[in-house]
C-alpha cells in the first residue's frame, strides 16, 4: 500500500514539472521606467534594482528552482502580485495620483521593514537592505517633486 502511495506521488511530481509558469517578458517601452524617468543617484538605483526589480517590473530573473512546480506556482504568483501591485516598468502610464500614492507606499513599505518580503530574502540575501540604504532610498523617494508636498 505504501509502495502505491509513494509510486502515485513521484506520479503526480513527474506531470506537475509539465505545467510551469509564464516566464515570458511581456513588452515595455525602456523609457517608461521609473529608473528613466526619476534618474536616481546609482547608489538607489542599484538598490531599486536588486531589492525591487525582480517582482515589481518585467526584468525578473528567474532562478533554476522556478523550473519546479509548485514551487514554481508559489513563485510565479507572488511576481503577478508584485507586479499588480506596484510595475516599474511601466511607471509612465500611471496617472499622477496614482504615482503619488505609489511613491508613498514604496518609502512606507521600505521604511517600515515590509519590503522586500522576508520570503524574497531567504534565497535573495543580496536584496537586503541596511539601515543606512533604507534612509538613502526613503530620503530620495520623498525628494521626488511632489511626494512630500502631497502631506
Amino acid at each position: 500500500m505504501m509502495k502505491k502511495i509513494g509510486l502515485a506521488l513521484i506520479a503526480v511530481l513527474v506531470i506537475i514539472q509539465f505545467f510551469g509558469i509564464d516566464k515570458e517578458t511581456p513588452m515595455s517601452d525602456p523609457k517608461s521606467d521609473f529608473i528613466a524617468i526619476h534618474t536616481p543617484p546609482t547608489s538607489v538605483a542599484n538598490m531599486l534594482k536588486t531589492s525591487c526589480y525582480d517582482c515589481h517590473s518585467y526584468e525578473t530573473k528567474y532562478p533554476w528552482y522556478t523550473n519546479v512546480a509548485p514551487l514554481s506556482w508559489w513563485i510565479g504568483h507572488h511576481i503577478e502580485e508584485g507586479r499588480e501591485e506596484l510595475n516599474l516598468s511601466e511607471w509612465s502610464k500611471y496617472p499622477q495620483a496614482k504615482a503619488l500614492h505609489k511613491l508613498e507606499e514604496m518609502y512606507e513599505e521600505v521604511e517600515h521593514d515590509e519590503m522586500p518580503l522576508s520570503s524574497y530574502l531567504w534565497v535573495h540575501s543580496e536584496a537586503a537592505l541596511t539601515d543606512e540604504q533604507k534612509e538613502e532610498m526613503v530620503a530620495w523617494i520623498k525628494s521626488i517633486p511632489s511626494v512630500e508636498d502631497e502631506h
